[in-house]
C-alpha cells in the first residue's frame, strides 16, 4: 500500500483565468500542476540555471543587461539570475497570481525570497503572449520558460508564441544582438528551424541529461544587429 511519503499533499489549489492552478508537496519537493499538467518541481534546477548563464554567456559581457524572464515557476530561473552579478535589471513576467503568492509569501518563498526581494528585481502579473506584443520595453536576454516546449504548451494560447509571428514578437523586445533561449523537455530541430526562418541568428541547442528518457534542452538564437 502507498505510504503518506508517496501521495502528494495539496497545499493549495486556486482557479484562475487560465485554468486550475495547484501547488502540492510530495516528500521534500514541491510541484506546480496546472490543468492536470506537471509543470515543475523543485527537484533540480540545472536547466532553469543553464537558461541564464546560456543567455549571459551569448550575450559576450554586455555591461549590465536587462534580463526578461518568461515565467516564474518554482523560482529556479530568477533565483540564478539574481545570484549573479552581470545583470543590471531583472523582470519577469509571471501570468498567474497564485504562483506569484507563493513565491512573495508562501511555501515557494524559500527558493527566491532573496531574489524577490533584489533591488534588480521587478514582478509583472501578466501573459508573456499578450506582453511581448505590447509592450514598449527592450531587453538583452528573453529567457522563456512557461510551457513544457514549443510542442508542448499548458495552454492552447501559447502556441502562438514559438509561431513565426510569435517569434517575430519575441525578437521585436529584443535589443540588437540580443538573445532569445527557450526551456525545452524535449530537441527539437522543428523549432530551431521555425527560429531560423523567423530571421535569428546562432542557432543552437543546449543539452541537460536527465535520469531518464530525452535531456531537457535550451534552444538559443540571437536576435540580428
Amino acid at each position: 500500500m502507498p505510504t503518506a511519503h508517496d501521495i502528494p499533499e495539496v497545499l493549495d489549489r486556486r482557479e484562475g483565468p487560465h485554468g486550475e492552478i495547484v501547488l502540492r508537496r510530495h516528500g521534500e519537493l514541491l510541484q506546480i500542476i496546472a490543468n492536470g499538467c506537471f509543470l515543475m518541481d523543485t527537484s533540480d534546477g540545472r536547466s532553469e540555471r543553464l537558461l541564464v548563464d546560456a543567455a549571459l554567456a551569448a550575450l559576450e559581457g554586455r555591461p549590465g543587461p536587462h534580463l526578461l524572464i518568461g515565467g516564474l515557476g518554482v523560482g529556479f530561473s530568477l533565483a540564478h539570475a539574481a545570484a549573479d552579478p552581470r545583470p543590471g535589471r531583472i523582470t519577469v513576467v509571471e501570468r498567474e497570481s497564485a504562483i506569484i503568492g507563493w513565491h512573495l509569501d508562501g511555501p515557494l518563498a524559500d527558493f527566491s525570497a532573496r531574489a524577490v526581494t533584489d533591488a534588480r528585481t521587478e514582478i509583472l502579473e501578466t501573459d508573456l503572449v499578450t506582453y511581448v506584443h505590447e509592450t514598449s520595453d527592450t531587453y538583452d536576454a528573453l529567457c522563456l520558460d512557461i510551457d513544457n516546449g514549443p510542442g508542448w504548451t499548458v495552454t492552447e494560447g501559447n502556441e502562438s508564441l514559438y509561431s513565426p509571428g510569435g517569434l517575430a514578437a519575441c525578437a521585436r523586445v529584443l535589443r540588437p544582438g540580443g538573445v532569445l533561449a527557450v526551456w525545452s523537455a524535449q530537441p527539437s530541430p522543428e523549432f530551431e528551424e521555425t527560429l531560423r526562418n523567423a530571421g535569428f541568428q546562432q542557432v543552437r541547442t543546449e543539452e541537460i541529461p536527465v535520469a531518464r528518457g530525452v535531456p531537457d534542452v535550451v534552444h538559443l538564437a540571437v536576435r540580428p544587429g
